[in-house]
Protein backbone atom coordinates (compact mmCIF):
# COMPACT_ATOMS: atom_id res chain seq x y z
CA UNK A 1 0.00 0.00 0.00
CA UNK A 2 1.28 3.50 -0.93
CA UNK A 3 1.24 6.23 1.66
CA UNK A 4 1.54 9.51 0.63
CA UNK A 5 2.20 11.64 3.87
CA UNK A 6 3.07 14.67 4.67
CA UNK A 7 3.92 15.43 7.86
CA UNK A 8 3.75 19.11 9.90
CA UNK A 9 3.86 17.93 13.25
CA UNK A 10 1.54 16.45 15.50
CA UNK A 11 -0.62 17.96 18.15
CA UNK A 12 0.06 17.70 21.74
CA UNK A 13 -1.25 14.54 23.55
CA UNK A 14 -4.65 15.05 24.80
CA UNK A 15 -4.91 15.63 28.57
CA UNK A 16 -8.53 14.73 29.75
CA UNK A 17 -11.31 12.25 28.45
CA UNK A 18 -12.86 14.63 25.92
CA UNK A 19 -10.60 14.65 23.19
CA UNK A 20 -10.92 17.58 20.49
CA UNK A 21 -10.84 17.88 16.63
CA UNK A 22 -6.95 17.11 15.35
CA UNK A 23 -7.65 15.69 12.07
CA UNK A 24 -10.21 17.26 9.25
CA UNK A 25 -10.64 13.77 6.29
CA UNK A 26 -11.79 15.26 2.90
CA UNK A 27 -13.65 12.92 0.57
CA UNK A 28 -12.32 15.05 -3.08
CA UNK A 29 -15.09 14.72 -6.19
CA UNK A 30 -18.16 17.09 -5.63
CA UNK A 31 -16.50 18.13 -2.21
CA UNK A 32 -14.12 20.15 -3.19
CA UNK A 33 -14.59 20.34 -6.80
CA UNK A 34 -18.03 19.01 -9.52
CA UNK A 35 -15.81 15.95 -10.82
CA UNK A 36 -18.16 15.98 -13.87
CA UNK A 37 -16.43 18.35 -16.17
CA UNK A 38 -12.83 16.94 -15.47
CA UNK A 39 -14.47 13.51 -16.53
CA UNK A 40 -16.06 14.71 -19.46
CA UNK A 41 -12.70 16.01 -20.91
CA UNK A 42 -11.32 13.35 -19.56
CA UNK A 43 -13.02 10.68 -21.46
CA UNK A 44 -13.09 12.82 -24.67
CA UNK A 45 -8.92 12.95 -24.36
CA UNK A 46 -9.37 8.94 -23.87
CA UNK A 47 -11.42 8.58 -26.55
CA UNK A 48 -9.51 10.94 -29.03
CA UNK A 49 -6.25 8.98 -28.49
CA UNK A 50 -7.51 6.08 -29.21
CA UNK A 51 -8.97 7.37 -32.49
CA UNK A 52 -5.62 8.37 -33.74
CA UNK A 53 -3.84 5.41 -32.24
CA UNK A 54 -6.15 2.64 -32.18
CA UNK A 55 -8.63 3.09 -35.59
CA UNK A 56 -11.54 0.15 -35.07
CA UNK A 57 -11.29 0.27 -31.30
CA UNK A 58 -13.84 2.77 -30.27
CA UNK A 59 -15.55 4.22 -33.25
CA UNK A 60 -18.54 1.65 -33.14
CA UNK A 61 -19.57 2.09 -29.69
CA UNK A 62 -22.17 4.58 -28.68
CA UNK A 63 -22.48 5.52 -24.82
CA UNK A 64 -24.58 2.36 -24.24
CA UNK A 65 -22.80 -0.32 -26.19
CA UNK A 66 -19.42 0.92 -24.28
CA UNK A 67 -21.24 1.17 -20.83
CA UNK A 68 -22.04 -2.58 -21.60
CA UNK A 69 -18.30 -3.53 -22.49
CA UNK A 70 -17.30 -2.16 -19.59
CA UNK A 71 -20.01 -4.18 -17.30
CA UNK A 72 -18.49 -6.96 -19.40
CA UNK A 73 -14.75 -6.72 -18.52
CA UNK A 74 -16.07 -5.83 -14.81
CA UNK A 75 -17.78 -8.52 -14.06
CA UNK A 76 -14.38 -10.75 -15.76
CA UNK A 77 -12.56 -9.50 -13.28
CA UNK A 78 -13.87 -8.35 -9.42
CA UNK A 79 -10.70 -8.69 -8.10
CA UNK A 80 -10.33 -4.95 -9.90
CA UNK A 81 -13.44 -3.43 -8.52
CA UNK A 82 -11.61 -0.95 -5.96
CA UNK A 83 -9.33 0.14 -8.48
CA UNK A 84 -10.62 2.22 -10.62
CA UNK A 85 -7.25 3.30 -12.38
CA UNK A 86 -6.52 -0.95 -13.42
CA UNK A 87 -10.12 -1.40 -14.48
CA UNK A 88 -10.12 1.71 -16.96
CA UNK A 89 -7.08 0.13 -18.09
CA UNK A 90 -7.84 -3.34 -18.19
CA UNK A 91 -11.16 -2.35 -20.27
CA UNK A 92 -8.46 -0.16 -22.39
CA UNK A 93 -6.57 -3.29 -23.26
CA UNK A 94 -9.87 -5.25 -23.90
CA UNK A 95 -11.13 -2.46 -26.26
CA UNK A 96 -8.10 -2.85 -28.25
CA UNK A 97 -7.62 -6.71 -28.79
CA UNK A 98 -11.35 -7.19 -29.65
CA UNK A 99 -10.70 -4.65 -32.56
CA UNK A 100 -7.38 -6.85 -33.34
CA UNK A 101 -4.44 -5.69 -32.08
CA UNK A 102 -1.84 -7.49 -30.60
CA UNK A 103 -1.23 -7.91 -26.66
CA UNK A 104 1.49 -6.04 -26.44
CA UNK A 105 -0.16 -3.19 -28.92
CA UNK A 106 -2.99 -3.20 -26.36
CA UNK A 107 -0.62 -3.19 -22.71
CA UNK A 108 1.44 0.10 -24.90
CA UNK A 109 -1.94 1.41 -25.95
CA UNK A 110 -3.89 1.06 -22.47
CA UNK A 111 -0.90 2.57 -20.74
CA UNK A 112 -1.04 5.48 -23.14
CA UNK A 113 -5.31 6.27 -23.68
CA UNK A 114 -5.24 5.93 -19.64
CA UNK A 115 -2.56 8.87 -19.84
CA UNK A 116 -4.59 10.75 -21.74
CA UNK A 117 -7.24 10.60 -19.79
CA UNK A 118 -5.27 10.94 -16.55
CA UNK A 119 -3.89 14.09 -17.97
CA UNK A 120 -7.55 15.86 -18.21
CA UNK A 121 -9.40 13.87 -14.80
CA UNK A 122 -6.51 16.12 -12.64
CA UNK A 123 -7.57 19.44 -14.35
CA UNK A 124 -10.44 20.12 -11.45
CA UNK A 125 -11.67 22.89 -10.91
CA UNK A 126 -11.83 23.80 -7.38
CA UNK A 127 -15.16 25.49 -5.97
CA UNK A 128 -14.65 29.09 -5.87
CA UNK A 129 -14.25 29.37 -1.49
CA UNK A 130 -12.84 25.57 -1.31
CA UNK A 131 -8.63 27.29 -1.02
CA UNK A 132 -9.36 30.41 1.00
CA UNK A 133 -11.23 27.22 3.52
CA UNK A 134 -8.46 25.01 3.32
CA UNK A 135 -6.09 27.56 3.86
CA UNK A 136 -7.84 28.29 6.92
CA UNK A 137 -8.32 24.68 8.62
CA UNK A 138 -4.62 24.01 7.89
CA UNK A 139 -3.85 26.66 9.95
CA UNK A 140 -5.00 24.19 13.59
CA UNK A 141 -6.10 21.05 11.80
CA UNK A 142 -3.98 18.53 9.83
CA UNK A 143 -5.84 18.17 6.49
CA UNK A 144 -5.73 14.37 4.76
CA UNK A 145 -7.86 12.93 1.63
CA UNK A 146 -9.93 9.59 0.80
CA UNK A 147 -11.19 9.02 -1.97
CA UNK A 148 -12.80 6.82 -4.16
CA UNK A 149 -11.98 7.67 -6.86
CA UNK A 150 -8.37 8.15 -9.31
CA UNK A 151 -7.52 11.99 -8.24
CA UNK A 152 -4.09 12.55 -7.01
CA UNK A 153 -4.55 15.89 -4.66
CA UNK A 154 -1.11 16.67 -4.69
CA UNK A 155 -1.87 17.20 -8.54
CA UNK A 156 -3.78 20.30 -7.74
CA UNK A 157 -3.97 23.90 -6.36
CA UNK A 158 -4.76 22.50 -2.32
CA UNK A 159 -1.70 20.23 -2.86
CA UNK A 160 -0.16 22.27 -0.23
CA UNK A 161 -2.78 22.10 2.47
CA UNK A 162 -2.62 18.00 2.34
CA UNK A 163 -0.54 16.30 5.10
CA UNK A 164 -1.84 12.73 3.59
CA UNK A 165 -4.04 11.00 1.12
CA UNK A 166 -5.19 7.35 0.49
CA UNK A 167 -7.38 6.04 -2.68
CA UNK A 168 -9.31 3.29 -2.42
CA UNK A 169 -7.66 1.55 -5.44
CA UNK A 170 -3.76 2.15 -3.31
CA UNK A 171 -5.97 0.60 0.24
CA UNK A 172 -7.81 -2.33 -1.84
CA UNK A 173 -11.22 -1.30 -0.78
CA UNK A 174 -13.50 2.05 -1.19
CA UNK A 175 -15.46 3.58 1.26
CA UNK A 176 -17.90 2.74 3.30
CA UNK A 177 -15.20 -0.15 4.35
CA UNK A 178 -13.55 0.98 7.60
CA UNK A 179 -10.27 0.51 5.46
CA UNK A 180 -9.60 3.81 4.55
CA UNK A 181 -10.76 5.71 7.56
CA UNK A 182 -8.30 3.20 9.85
CA UNK A 183 -5.71 4.22 7.43
CA UNK A 184 -5.82 8.19 8.32
CA UNK A 185 -5.79 6.60 12.05
CA UNK A 186 -2.95 4.92 11.56
CA UNK A 187 -1.06 7.47 9.10
CA UNK A 188 -1.81 10.45 11.91
CA UNK A 189 -1.97 8.38 15.28
CA UNK A 190 -5.15 10.30 16.05
CA UNK A 191 -8.35 8.71 18.07
CA UNK A 192 -11.30 8.46 16.08
CA UNK A 193 -12.82 10.72 18.28
CA UNK A 194 -10.22 13.29 17.20
CA UNK A 195 -10.83 13.45 13.32
CA UNK A 196 -13.98 14.40 11.42
CA UNK A 197 -14.18 13.35 7.81
CA UNK A 198 -16.19 15.98 5.05
CA UNK A 199 -17.73 14.57 2.26
CA UNK A 200 -21.03 14.51 -0.04
CA UNK A 201 -21.92 11.04 -0.18
CA UNK A 202 -24.67 10.12 2.85
CA UNK A 203 -23.71 6.44 2.36
CA UNK A 204 -20.25 6.40 1.62
CA UNK A 205 -18.83 9.33 3.44
CA UNK A 206 -21.15 9.74 6.42
CA UNK A 207 -22.19 6.21 7.44
CA UNK A 208 -18.78 4.81 6.81
CA UNK A 209 -17.37 7.31 8.41
CA UNK A 210 -19.34 7.21 12.00
CA UNK A 211 -18.82 3.20 11.73
CA UNK A 212 -15.39 3.79 12.51
CA UNK A 213 -16.46 6.11 15.23
CA UNK A 214 -15.01 9.76 13.75
CA UNK A 215 -16.97 12.60 13.47
CA UNK A 216 -19.22 14.36 10.40
CA UNK A 217 -19.98 17.08 7.98
CA UNK A 218 -22.00 16.46 4.86
CA UNK A 219 -21.65 18.49 2.15
CA UNK A 220 -24.82 19.56 0.86
CA UNK A 221 -24.07 21.83 -1.84
CA UNK A 222 -27.40 20.75 -3.70
CA UNK A 223 -30.05 21.55 -0.79
CA UNK A 224 -31.41 18.31 -1.02
CA UNK A 225 -32.78 16.23 1.55
CA UNK A 226 -31.59 14.28 3.98
CA UNK A 227 -32.60 10.62 3.15
CA UNK A 228 -31.57 7.97 5.38
CA UNK A 229 -33.97 7.62 8.55
CA UNK A 230 -31.05 5.69 11.01
CA UNK A 231 -28.18 8.16 10.94
CA UNK A 232 -27.26 11.43 9.91
CA UNK A 233 -24.23 13.57 9.59
CA UNK A 234 -23.03 15.56 12.64
CA UNK A 235 -23.09 18.79 10.89
CA UNK A 236 -24.17 19.59 7.41
CA UNK A 237 -23.33 22.44 5.39
CA UNK A 238 -24.94 24.12 2.20
CA UNK A 239 -21.63 26.30 1.04
CA UNK A 240 -18.14 25.41 2.08
CA UNK A 241 -17.48 29.00 3.04
CA UNK A 242 -19.83 27.28 6.71
CA UNK A 243 -16.90 24.48 6.73
CA UNK A 244 -14.73 25.87 9.56
CA UNK A 245 -18.12 27.43 11.61
CA UNK A 246 -19.40 23.59 11.45
CA UNK A 247 -15.98 22.31 12.61
CA UNK A 248 -14.93 25.13 15.15
CA UNK A 249 -18.60 23.79 16.91
CA UNK A 250 -17.81 20.12 16.31
CA UNK A 251 -14.35 20.73 18.27
CA UNK A 252 -15.74 22.53 20.91
CA UNK A 253 -18.29 19.65 21.82
CA UNK A 254 -18.00 16.28 22.78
Amino acid sequence: MTQRIRVRGAASPVENEYMPLRVITFDLDNTLWDVEPALLRAEQAQRDWLLQHRPGSIEHHDHDSLWEFKKRVWKQHPELAHHVSQMRIRTLFELQRAAGFSIAESEAGARAAFAAFLEERHKVELYAEALDVLQTLAKTYRLGALTNGNADIYKTDAAEYFDFAFLAEEIGASKPAPDMFHAALVATGAAAEEIVHVGDNPEHDILGAQRVGLRTVWVNLAGEAWQPESYRADEEITALRDLPAAIARLHGSP
